[in-house]
């Protein structure tokens, strides 16, 4: 759920644990235990998070306010209860202070600047059978600008890199039972698949 609006989080819904607003919800459909609704808080406006097919890990991106796009990761071994820092940080950055406190926070794994966009698009980590050499690359791009980024783990460090300027205004990314990995532009509807250069 997003913030609900009106520019740097006026509600503080973000950090408030009595709003649903700012919050990675989850519900039992099947087990009809009860279940706190809230996993995670601290998102301004999650736009697309994944689980990886074969890890369960998640990927989240979150669009920033005015300076820094932003894709969050939890490992499948999580319980929950993060804290991802809105409004207290945008991006890795503070937000409303300087000074603030990054304690308690899960700051992203990779953000970006206004230089490359205005609104990150969340995608999936690919799992086909296409292409050996991309399993366990998360792709994730930018509607404004259109363009795709590649995001692998080794180790601890996160590598983020740019692959192409579509020139498309990509809006979100889905993949097939197969593992492939598409993506839609919002300008015409067209849908794409994800394919290696020839």
């Amino acid at each position: 759920m997003g913030d609900g609006g009106g520019g740097g989080d006026p509600l503080n819904a973000g950090q408030d644990d009595r709003l649903l607003l700012g919050k990675l919800l989850r519900m039992d459909v099947e087990g009809g235990s009860l279940t706190p609704e809230i996993r995670a808080k601290g998102l301004r406006n999650p736009w697309r998070f994944s689980f990886d097919r074969v890890t369960g890990d998640l990927y989240l991106g979150d669009v920033g306010q005015d300076l820094y796009e932003e894709v969050h990761f939890s490992p499948a071994s999580s319980e929950g209860g993060e804290n991802y820092g809105w409004n207290i940080m945008e991006g890795l950055h503070c937000f409303l202070r300087p000074d603030c406190s990054r304690d308690g926070l899960v700051l992203p794994v990779v953000e970006y600047g206004r230089e490359d966009g205005c609104s990150v698009i969340g995608g999936h980590v690919y799992r086909g059978a296409r292409y050996p050499g991309w399993h366990g690359v998360y792709f994730y791009a930018d509607i404004c600008s259109g363009r795709l980024w590649a995001l692998q783990r080794e180790g601890d460090v996160w590598e983020s890199r740019r692959l192409l300027d579509t020139g498309l205004s990509i809006s979100t990314f889905g993949e097939d039972e197969n593992g492939e990995i598409y993506l839609a532009s919002h300008g015409d509807g067209a849908v794409f698949r994800l394919d290696a250069a020839p």
